[in-house]
């Protein structure tokens, strides 16, 4: 499985703060944040240490006004196949430094929280499989890329657990209630053309297309309406849970922050002089 990172080298790039053996790895260029899942012996399992420095840099990229569009991704032969089962299972036994019960609220749940709401376009670029946590990591996001060997395993039933990492609000909204109520219970790997035509997935490509196929979203993304983008993305997640009234008001507030953009003026202005619009995000 390919491990490149979908962001061309440039010189442009602002290289990571963390070490190269690091468990996540940041990487920005042109205004798109790779975030890369970085334990590729352990499948990119989520221990303590991933999760305390995932938290801590997707909260960095949501408020870097310099990042538009923000990848995650995994390293090795495999997206993130939730969490570290090891470090579980001493948990069980009580020699964890922080136990399942304490680690959802403590990682899992600021953590797609997140990843979920901040406003600017996520796009999970699935290298391989994603199951558990990891799955619910990339249903997040707004646009899934998957190489055509990948795949969705929720996993959670299968050991005896209730979901988490947002799957229960996500997975739904993705694929309808009864579906998702059959991926849960029933646990399987779903496959990236299945998954593609239930809509977990936005795009499949093969392999060796996958780093630019990635690249090419998230690039179109970075050079786009940002504020307009993240306004969008809170607008849908917010009708979700709301009546049509108040989702007719928020919608009115989002179309005053945005009407009030640079971007937007801009828009117009070329739009007016029969000219394509470029935006900076403002």
């Amino acid at each position: 499985m390919t491990t490149s990172t979908p962001s061309p080298a440039d010189s442009s790039a602002q290289p990571s703060t963390q070490s190269s053996d690091a468990p996540v790895l940041l990487q920005v260029v042109d205004a798109v944040a790779t975030i890369t899942l970085n334990r590729p012996d352990a499948m990119n399992g989520l221990d303590v240490a991933t999760k305390d420095l995932l938290l801590e840099t997707v909260r960095r990229v949501a408020d870097d006004p310099e990042v538009r569009c923000v990848v995650l991704t995994g390293s090795g032969r495999a997206f993130c196949v939730g969490q570290d089962l090891k470090e579980h299972l001493a948990g069980l036994k009580g020699d964890a430094d922080v136990p399942l019960s304490e680690t959802v609220e403590r990682h899992y749940n600021p953590i797609v929280h997140t990843l979920a709401t901040m406003a600017k376009p996520v796009v999970a670029a699935v290298n391989g499989v994603a199951a558990g946590a990891g799955a619910s990591l990339a249903f997040a996001a707004d646009f899934r890329v998957l190489v055509d060997s990948a795949g969705f395993n929720t996993s959670f039933a299968g050991v005896a657990l209730s979901c988490d990492t947002g799957s229960s609000w996500t997975l739904p909204r993705l694929v309808g209630q009864a579906k998702a109520m059959e991926l849960l219970y029933f646990p399987r790997t779903v496959s990236a053309r299945e998954a593609l035509e239930l809509g977990l997935a936005t795009q499949v490509v093969p392999e060796d297309g996958f780093a630019d196929a990635v690249g090419t979203l998230a690039a179109r993304l970075a050079a786009g309406p940002t504020v307009a983008f993240g306004s969008i993305r809170q607008a849908v997640a917010h009708s979700a849970s709301h009546p049509l009234d108040a989702s007719l008001a928020f919608e009115a507030e989002k179309m005053a922050l945005t009407g009030g953009t640079e971007d937007h003026l801009a828009a117009v202005d070329a739009f007016v002089a029969k000219q394509k619009p470029e935006f900076h995000g403002r």
